[in-house]
């Protein structure tokens, strides 16, 4: 059954934390060059990165499992209590060149804690050191683990910016494969199209502190490899209504700050459009992967909004 409204403003005005995060975010040296000409120089002088390790305190914390797919390391976090109902396979950001972020692992952490799941995090090899097909590969040996273990109808992709990209991805994978299929998708402000050709995002670039058009072009090529950007494969925000009608209940979070807020509207419509129960949570002002600032209370919304969407 399709949701009444697609799009909702859950946050008309700032909170003062997140004013004041965003500020100190728009002083420190970006992730990602603002040049496109600086990120190619960038890419190709930095040395072989590395995830942020996971806190050890996590260890006291939570129960937590390592283990490998397709090669590459995977970590679980259960509850203490133990394995939870909902599993969720959560892949995190980075454009698909950098590894886990130390601000992950808060989120991760929350996310067990306030949503009262299990969490599987991929420590996937990144771009250009490896390629996509190992991404893709690392995503479907995790699902296919997951889904041995438990309920498959119980299991809920997750991901944000371009982790999003990889969970909407290996959503679309399974579906088309016609085995099993995770229950839910929720996606933290997803990249839906590496191209950027939606020219009403360049009026939102000035207010967006961390990602920038042409850099993100560049970084798009490179993930894409031998594969056209503009393809579906690359940018699923071009997948048909065919394909995308077999999707499971979507929602999707993303800032009125972020760039990829255009994508988000445009894609949840053609979710919509395709017979979905999909729905976009918008906040006003709201930098890229804002959730991750977990102490805001636009994180807390999205983590009880989150919450909510496992409990219907």
């Amino acid at each position: 059954m399709l949701t009444d409204t697609s799009i909702e403003l859950r946050s008309a005005k700032p909170s003062i934390m997140l004013r004041a995060v965003t500020w100190l975010m728009s002083k420190r040296t970006p992730v990602f060059p603002h040049a496109a000409s600086d990120f190619r120089d960038y890419m190709a002088a930095r040395d072989l990165p590395k995830d942020a390790p996971m806190p050890a305190k996590f260890e006291q914390r939570f129960r937590v499992e390592h283990w490998e797919a397709a090669g590459q390391p995977v970590v679980t976090l259960h509850p203490k209590s133990g394995a939870a109902e909902w599993q969720m396979l959560y892949f995190h950001g980075g454009g698909f060149v950098l590894p886990m972020f130390k601000e992950h692992w808060p989120l991760a952490a929350e996310m067990v804690e306030q949503c009262g799941v299990s969490i599987t995090v991929p420590l996937y090899e990144v771009v250009p050191e490896s390629s996509y097909a190992v991404q893709d590969a690392i995503a479907d040996a995790a699902f296919a683990k997951l889904a041995g273990d438990h309920d498959p109808a119980k299991i809920i992709l997750n991901g944000d910016s371009a982790g999003g990209h990889m969970a909407l991805s290996l959503a679309l994978r399974l579906a088309r494969a016609g085995g099993p299929q995770p229950g839910k998708l929720a996606l933290f402000a997803p990249w839906l199209d590496v191209t950027m050709q939606d020219e009403a995002i360049r009026a939102v670039e000035p207010h967006d502190i961390m990602l920038k058009i042409g850099t993100l072009r560049s970084c798009g090529a490179m993930f894409a490899g031998d594969r056209d950007p503009a393809s579906a494969e690359c940018s699923p925000l071009y997948t048909s209504a065919e394909d995308l009608a077999l999707l499971p209940p979507t929602r999707i979070w993303t800032g009125r700050h972020d760039l990829f807020i255009i994508d988000s509207r445009t894609f949840t419509g053609k979710l919509r459009g395709a017979g979905v129960d999909a729905k976009l949570y918008e906040y006003e002002a709201a930098p890229h992967v804002f959730m991750a600032v977990t102490p805001t209370r636009e994180s807390k919304d999205t983590l009880k909004l989150l919450r909510e969407f496992l409990a219907n």
